[in-house]
This record gives C-alpha cells, sequence and structure tokens, in this order.
C-alpha cells in the first residue's frame, strides 16, 4: 500500500539548503529513506535525487533513461519514491529531482519508442521523438553496434523468436522479414547494423556529445514533451517533487521555449535549476524561467577566490620547464583549447558536421540566391565557425555577439579564394536565423547550436582541462585553467550581481560530475601559494621513473590533492586522464603499452608514496589546505543562492573523477566540518529571509596590509540592518610568509555579534581585529542574537 503523503505546499517552495544522493541499484529509494533523519538532522531543506525514472538495468547513474512512464523499478518503483517522500515530508524536507530531457539511451531491448521506430520506420508514430537523418542513411537508422565490421560479424547472429540477435542483443524486425535469409533480411529493415566505429563519421541520429549509446530526444515537438514528462508532472502535481534541476539544456533545440513549458505543465510550482555552464563573464539568459544555474559559475568563483593567481602564473611557468609540452599540445592554455576544438569538431564530431553540411548543402539547392557553394566549402565553413563560438552556444538573443563578424572573419582566413570564403557569410547568416524561418533553417539552427555545445564540452572539459594542467584545481566544469585566480573584488561583484539577479540559483563545490572533489581542489590549489616547494617535492620523487614529463606532473599532483597514497582510487582516474587527452592513448585508439606504464607509474609512486609526508615543507601546508576547506565550505554555505551539499561533503571529503566520486552514500563520523555545516544551515533555516531575498549581500570592509587575506559580507534584506557575517582566511600561507595580520581590521556592522560556531564568543559592531576573530579557527560565522 503506497503511504499517504501529507499536504503539499500551496505555493513553490524555495529549498534553504539541498543534499544530493546518488541512486543506483545499490542505494535505491528505500536506503535514501533510512537516511532521512540524518539528513534533516543536518539542516538541509531538501534532497536532491539522481535520475528516478526508468533507465538502463544496473546504471548507476540514471542518466540513459529507457521509459519515462515509469519510475525506475531498480529504486523501488513509484511507491518507493512516494514513501521515500512521505517520510522526508515528515521530517521537513522535500525532494528536488534531476530531469533528463535531451536524451535517451539506444538502447533497442530497453528503450521501448527506439525499438517500435527500428521496427517501423519514420512511420511510427514514435519517428518524431528522435533526431533521425532518413535520407543520410538511404532511408534506415545507423545503429553502431558491431564489434567488428558486417562480414566478420555476422556468424554472431540469427534469428529467433521473432527477433534478429547479435550475440546477447535483441533487435526488433520489420514486419514480413522474419524468414528472408541473412543478407536479405539485413538489408530490408529500417535500420543499418554497423561496426561501432563507424558512429564517428556515418551517424544519422543526434546524440549526447559523442556518445552514441545516448539518443538526443525532441522535445521540442510538444507531443513528445507531453509523453515524455507526463509521469514527471503528476508527482509535481501530487507533491511528491517540489523542485527540478535540468540536465544538459544545452542539448535541446530551444532551451528557453523547453523551460516554458516546463513551468506550464508543472504550474510554475518547482523551484527549477538549470545545468547551463557559464563561460568566463557570459550572464544567464534574463528571459530563461528558473531559479538560477545549478552552480558551476560559483564553482568557479570560489575556487578562484582561494587560488593565488599571482602564483599559479609562477607554477605555470613552472610547469611548462617540466613537461616540456609544444604549446598548442598543453604548453598555453588558449592554443591547447583552439587544437582541441579543431581535433574534435574534425574527428570526433565529423557526424554532427557531416548533418549541417548537408542540411546547408539542401537549403542553398533550393534558393537560387545561394546556389553554387561547394559541398567542401560548407562543411570548411561550418567546422571554421563552430571552433570560434566562445561559450557553449547562443539562444533567442544575443546570438550576434556570440558568432561575431570578427569570428567570420577569422574563418574565411581557412580559404585561399575569396570568392569561395562566402561560404562563411552563409552558413553565419544560417546560423543566426537571417535567411528565412522554414523548417530547415529552423532545423539548422537549432543543430548549430547543438553542436556548438558538444563541442565545447568534449573539447574543453574533456580534452583541453586533460591536456593543460599546471594546476588541476583550476580544471573544474566551468573553470578557467588560463586565469585560475579571483580577487576579493571580483567575489564580491559576482556575489552582488547573484544577490540582485538570481538570488534563488544553486551553488555547488563538489558534484557527481566534478573531476576532483572541492577538499582535493583545496590540497592543490595551495601549491599556488609556493610553486618552488611544489617544484621541489617533484625532485623528491624524480626517482620513480614516469612514461613522460606531463603524466608525472599530472599524477603527481592528482596524489597530492588526494592526499593518501591510495593505487586503486588514483590509477583509475590518472588512466582516463591520460584516454582523455588524446595524446599518447585514448578511448577509441588505445595503446596498451602505454596504458601499461601508466598504471606501473601509479602503483610505483603517487600510489604508494605520501606525498604530503615527503618532506617538512609539504608537511607544514596541512594547515593551510584545512583553512582553504572550511573557507570555501563556509562561503558556498552563506553567499547568495541555495547551497547544495554533494553526498558525504559534510565532513572532509576526498573523491576523483567518476566513477569514484558516485559510490554509494554512507554515514560517516563527524568533523570540524561537520559542525561548520550544521551551523551554517541552522542560520539558513531560522532566517530564510535574510539569504533569499535580492539585493541581501554586503561586502564588508577590510583594512589594513593583509587586508586582502580576508574575505567579508554580511547577509540580510536591503532595508534592515544585516543580520549574519562570513569572514573567512584566503591565502593564508601567504599571509604567514607576510607576516600575519598585524594592523588589519574588519569593520563589522553596528550591534552585538555572537559567534555561531561556538556559541560563545561576542563581538561588537564596529573595527575587529581579524588575529582576534580567528583566533579559535580561521573562519567565522556570526549572528545577530535572535
Amino acid at each position: 500500500m503506497t503511504p499517504s503523503l501529507p499536504a503539499p505546499p500551496a505555493a513553490r517552495t524555495v529549498p534553504t539548503a539541498t543534499y544530493r544522493l546518488q541512486l543506483q541499484p545499490e542505494f535505491p529509494f528505500s536506503a535514501a529513506e533510512r537516511a532521512v533523519p540524518y539528513l534533516a538532522g543536518l539542516g538541509v531543506s531538501h534532497l536532491h535525487l539522481s535520475p528516478v525514472l526508468e533507465a538502463v538495468p544496473g546504471s548507476t547513474h540514471g542518466y540513459d533513461v529507457t521509459d519515462h512512464r515509469a519510475v525506475r523499478a531498480e529504486l523501488g518503483g513509484e511507491a518507493g519514491l512516494r514513501a521515500l517522500a512521505t517520510t522526508a515530508r515528515a521530517h521537513g524536507l522535500g525532494l528536488v529531482v534531476d530531469l533528463v530531457p535531451n536524451h535517451m539511451a539506444t538502447s533497442p531491448v530497453h528503450n521501448h519508442a527506439l525499438r517500435a521506430v527500428l521496427r517501423d520506420g519514420p512511420d511510427s508514430p514514435y519517428a518524431r521523438w528522435f533526431d533521425v537523418d532518413w535520407a543520410a542513411g538511404d532511408g534506415r537508422i545507423l545503429l553502431p553496434v558491431l564489434p567488428a565490421r558486417l562480414p566478420e560479424a555476422r556468424e554472431h547472429m540469427r534469428v529467433a523468436d521473432g527477433a534478429l540477435w547479435v550475440d546477447g542483443l535483441s533487435l526488433p524486425l520489420r514486419a514480413g522479414t522474419e524468414r528472408l535469409p541473412l543478407p536479405e533480411l539485413l538489408d530490408a529493415q529500417w535500420y543499418r547494423l554497423g561496426w561501432w566505429r563507424l558512429a564517428r563519421t556515418e551517424l544519422n541520429y543526434r546524440r549526447f556529445f559523442t556518445i552514441s549509446e545516448l539518443i538526443g530526444v525532441r522535445v521540442e515537438d510538444p507531443e513528445v514533451f507531453d509523453a515524455t514528462h507526463g509521469t514527471i508532472v503528476e508527482l509535481v502535481r501530487d507533491g511528491v517533487i517540489e523542485g527540478l534541476r535540468i540536465d544538459h539544456p544545452d542539448g535541446l533545440a530551444d532551451p528557453e521555449g523547453y523551460l516554458e513549458r516546463l513551468r506550464e505543465a508543472t504550474g510554475g510550482r518547482c523551484w527549477t535549476v538549470a545545468e547551463k555552464i557559464l563561460t568566463g563573464a557570459e550572464p544567464l539568459p534574463a528571459s530563461w524561467p528558473v531559479a538560477g544555474t545549478t552552480g558551476y559559475d560559483a564553482l568557479r568563483q570560489v575556487d578562484g577566490v582561494f587560488t593565488d593567481g599571482v602564483g599559479a602564473d609562477e607554477l605555470a611557468d613552472l610547469y611548462r620547464e617540466f613537461v616540456g609540452r609544444a604549446g598548442d599540445r598543453g604548453g598555453s592554455w588558449e592554443a591547447t583549447a583552439r587544437r582541441a576544438a579543431y581535433e574534435v569538431v574534425t574527428h570526433d564530431l565529423a557526424a554532427e558536421t557531416g548533418a549541417l553540411t548537408r542540411l546547408a548543402e539542401r537549403i542553398c539547392a533550393a534558393d537560387p540566391a545561394l546556389r553554387d557553394h561547394a559541398p567542401w566549402a560548407l562543411r570548411t565553413a561550418v567546422r571554421e565557425l563552430l571552433v570560434r563560438v566562445p561559450v557553449y552556444r547562443f539562444y533567442r538573443t544575443g546570438d550576434e555577439s556570440v558568432l561575431t563578424p570578427e569570428a567570420a572573419r577569422g574563418a574565411k582566413a581557412a580559404f585561399a579564394v575569396a570568392e569561395e570564403a562566402s561560404a562563411v557569410d552563409t552558413v553565419r547568416d544560417l546560423a543566426l536565423g537571417r535567411l528565412g524561418d522554414g523548417p530547415e533553417h529552423r532545423a539548422f539552427r537549432a543543430r548549430f547550436a547543438q553542436t556548438s555545445s558538444a563541442l565545447r564540452a568534449k573539447s574543453v572539459e574533456d580534452t583541453a582541462f586533460y591536456r593543460y594542467t599546471p594546476l588541476l584545481s583550476a580544471n573544474e566544469v566551468g573553470g578557467e585553467p588560463g586565469r585560475p585566480g579571483v580577487g576579493p573584488e571580483e567575489f564580491h561583484a559576482y556575489c552582488l550581481r547573484l544577490s540582485r539577479d538570481w538570488p534563488e540559483t544553486g551553488t555547488v563545490l563538489s558534484t557527481h560530475d566534478t573531476k576532483r572533489s572541492a577538499d582535493v581542489r583545496a590540497g592543490i590549489a595551495v601549491l599556488s601559494q609556493c610553486p618552488q616547494v611544489w617544484r621541489e617535492l617533484l625532485d623528491e620523487v624524480a626517482g620513480v621513473p614516469a612514461p613522460d614529463p606531463h603524466l608525472a606532473w599530472t599524477a603527481w599532483q592528482t596524489a597530492f590533492g588526494f592526499g593518501t597514497p591510495d593505487a586503486g582510487r588514483i590509477g583509475p582516474a590518472v588512466l582516463k586522464s591520460v584516454r582523455e587527452a588524446g595524446l599518447h592513448t585514448s578511448w577509441t585508439e588505445p595503446d596498451p603499452g602505454y596504458e601499461r606504464a601508466v598504471t606501473d607509474f601509479v602503483a610505483a609512486g603517487p600510489g604508494r608514496i605520501p606525498l604530503r609526508a615527503a618532506s617538512e615543507a609539504a608537511f607544514a601546508l596541512e594547515p593551510h589546505i584545512r583553512t582553504h576547506m572550511l573557507g570555501a565550505a563556509l562561503v558556498q554555505l552563506t553567499m547568495p543562492g541555495v547551497p547544495e551539499l554533494y553526498q558525504g561533503t559534510e565532513r572532509e571529503y576526498r573523491a576523483l573523477v567518476d566513477p569514484d566520486n558516485r559510490r554509494p552514500f554512507t554515514v560517516g563520523e563527524d568533523d570540524d566540518r561537520t559542525a561548520l555545516v550544521r551551523a551554517a544551515l541552522a542560520v539558513r533555516r531560522l532566517r530564510p529571509e535574510v539569504f533569499a531575498a535580492r539585493d541581501s549581500y554586503v561586502p564588508l570592509t577590510v583594512t589594513g596590509g593583509a587586508a586582502q587575506h580576508c574575505l567579508a559580507f554580511a547577509r540580510g534584506r536591503a532595508a534592515a540592518a544585516p543580520a549574519v557575517v562570513t569572514a573567512v582566511t584566503r591565502l593564508p600561507l601567504r599571509l604567514a610568509e607576510a607576516g600575519g595580520w598585524q594592523d588589519t581590521e574588519l569593520v563589522l556592522p553596528p550591534g552585538r555579534w555572537v559567534d555561531l560556531l561556538d556559541g560563545e564568543r561576542e563581538f561588537t559592531g564596529g573595527a575587529v581585529k581579524p588575529v582576534d576573530l580567528f583566533d579559535a579557527r580561521p573562519v567565522a560565522l556570526l549572528s545577530r542574537p535572535a
């Protein structure tokens, strides 16, 4: 019997803080339900669940959705989810759910909609669900599932029980074809079986990035939207779900249109944040009907303000000297990112650029004013413009500021003949929607933007971040490896904008997608304050031979951030990094000899030697790492926005890239971080208006010689006196080297202030010395007495 759910809130509920749980068969709804009392005791207001809809059996993440109609049975089904919501509500908690609108699993067995299309072809009612270029496949959809070329794979095929079996994979058969000889039967299907390597160039359906196992879904079609969102909308209307995290909106044809339809379908009852990765000073589109982003922009700012920009530049010089890499192969950030973009757009996204070229060809052929552009010229124009998009993609507005005239001029430099370079103008005008609004014109504009986001993600996050590695803590989603540091003034300006424009946005420090958890990044970021100590550490371990200097730098820095030697966890992360970098080995062209050498090196060195204890200077960094860890945590918990705790991060949490960071949730022992988290979350729940109001962020004045080492701000409603103060120490090693706080003073707002971290100390408004404020710990959280 499904438990009855208490009445849902009458209006949209904005969380005071969320806690992300990674659901999987080893940690289903029932396990989450057992954790509810503990999580409620921490002080969060909502649990944030990874995707809950039906997914590929055994999936540990849930992003490979197979059926939008059902809550995942392996997690406990809809009854389990509703029981979790009931228990959560009884403890004062709501549920936020991760929603995946952009793609589904390309599973002929488990994806019922795709199986129908494979059986019935373009006449299937489900054909409209997917972006398939039937013409490009001679009326068939390519399924790149074979381990070898078709002639070698035929011996593994058989027809049985009305299906075509390829080893253990069941494929539907077109009606009336089951008795045909195998060669004719294969040719008669609505799909073409192919070697997996053909996907790179021949694929004729839209996919997620370069992952052919995930097929894009056309949620811009109202019927598809309704069919894929019915269950989620029902759960929202029933009060089971109070918030939604929208995964990868940049993959959608029209993100704003989708978000508008979602708001309408849910009645505006959900706190909704979008996983939009912002680049540099790029703003979130003001017209989007969301509370904000999921928080990677906040991660970049918080990490940056605890990074020494000057020291990071010095570290980059040491890195270039040590690794000896060419500028575009990891020696220089801009050159490395540009080369990676060309490689990805030419190689990994060949099928996507091919689809854009075919669209452009058809549009030009139908318009006398656009004819006689050679296919190669259109293809070149597409590639050259894509690599010059400086952000992930453009939207309904502001597109000309993204796909600029300067970008067009740069793209034309790839042409030897000026008249042929006019293809660039045609492609740019098509991408900007200047040449018409027909179905193919709209399709080109959408696909160009979708491909642009895939290019940025694959070339920057998944390639350049692994090639240019002076300071690995900066190589995070939304990060800027070429400019790791953020000054206090820049941080304050960012928070003032958030408080004014997006006070309910999400903020994060660690997620299921971060390459290194916040505490691992803190261990690495401290090196920006002591580049020479790092160089000396590398000399200490030089006796362990590495396959190449770049690997040595990256692996040892990974181990230093992780803190303790553990080959079983460091080894897979380092191996993944060299595969993603793609310079010596890769996922699709592996070099077994090089990979063995990497594994052996990690086992002999970074996975065995406790690097933080390798010298007195290294051991002396521990308190400075702790200062960063506590400071970053407190800042994120009290800055504008809704803070999210990733599972386990209420205490020290060291994790590397997935799957290391997606292990099942467990309750650990409290530490000094836990006390800080409880105090910050308690004041957020006690005084939500102080944190939720617009313009509720006030930078505090710090004077004196060490002013740059104290980051402080107050929170409070604009018309009222500030009610909460956060003050933290930044760059403590540099502070110690400069002689400490000396004459530095922090100016507190008027009134009486109580230290929430010990409940005893009190301060009076006006000038206070950081040496007194931070005498017990390097951070302070103050509140006016209630």
